[in-house]
């Protein structure tokens, strides 16, 4: 039986009370229900910055990450019991070059990058998951660690890159879900908008110099960073990307990639 070619992703991925907005949880369930079903997931998100490649934990019982502060109590309680990917795990270390150093930490499981928005795609917790660490936020050698991820898409592997569209926590004056967004995310998304849809990598590698709305859309490049994994995983990084998500939420864009 032939294998379904997965896509790839790049996700906004929302905080901890993601799972509170009813728009964006009915986004998201949407997406995944229009995805073929995933063999297993591998996650790539910002909240993991560590070099060499960092594998993360493959044990089911690892408690998650739960990698932020002054949440309600709720939020910490939160389990994502998915099957640990083993046989992936081998197969992303076998994947990079020789000379290149490969890490495991068996006590870092998913932090909520990674499992806060599977918790609303894939509620049922069925499909083996596992997160590897950002090892730079160079964007050629993230697109390149993309391209040598690539091959797991044919085993039915989906590929995501999860972080944010716009992310200038530091700028934002109101905080509510449903506030209005600053001038500067409003036009960095808008930015954003027709560079994925020319396919435009370019523009997205320079993202810092050539984008309107910065440094205050990202202050710091960790949650565009993502985009570069999934960017260099597909057929071709210059296709134009089918835009599933967009809006704001906090202020912040919620604009979310499909790549084939």
């Amino acid at each position: 039986m032939t294998m379904t070619r997965m896509p790839t992703l790049y996700l906004s991925h929302g905080a901890p009370p993601l799972v509170d907005d009813a728009l964006w949880v009915s986004e998201l369930k949407q997406w995944s229900k229009e995805l073929p079903v995933p063999k297993a997931i591998l996650m790539v998100s910002a909240h993991w910055e560590s070099a060499p490649l960092t594998i993360g934990a493959t044990d089911p019982t690892v408690p998650l990450t739960y990698d932020f502060g002054g949440f309600a109590e709720h939020y910490y309680r939160v389990r994502y019991d998915a099957p640990g990917a083993v046989e992936l795990a081998a197969t992303i270390a076998a994947l990079m070059p020789d000379q290149q150093a490969v890490h495991h930490d068996s006590h870092r499981r998913l932090d909520h990058g990674a499992y806060v928005p599977l918790t609303v795609m894939y509620p049922e917790a069925q499909i083996p998951v596992l997160q590897i660490s950002l090892p730079t936020l160079d964007p050629e050698k993230l697109l390149d660690l993309g391209r040598r991820l690539r091959p797991l898409r044919d085993e039915g592997v989906l590929i995501v890159g999860s972080g944010f569209t716009t992310h200038g926590l530091p700028f934002l004056r109101d905080w509510r879900p449903d506030a209005v967004a600053p001038t500067w995310s409003k036009e960095f998304d808008l930015w954003a908008g027709e560079r994925f849809a020319a396919g435009d990598v370019d523009s997205l590698i320079r993202f810092q110099t050539l984008a309107p709305g910065m440094p205050y859309a990202h202050p710091t490049a960790e949650h565009w960073s993502p985009l570069f994994v999934a960017l260099g995983a597909s057929d071709d990084a210059e296709q134009a990307g089918k835009q599933v998500i967009d809006g704001f939420w906090m202020g912040l864009s919620k604009r979310s990639l499909q790549l084939t």
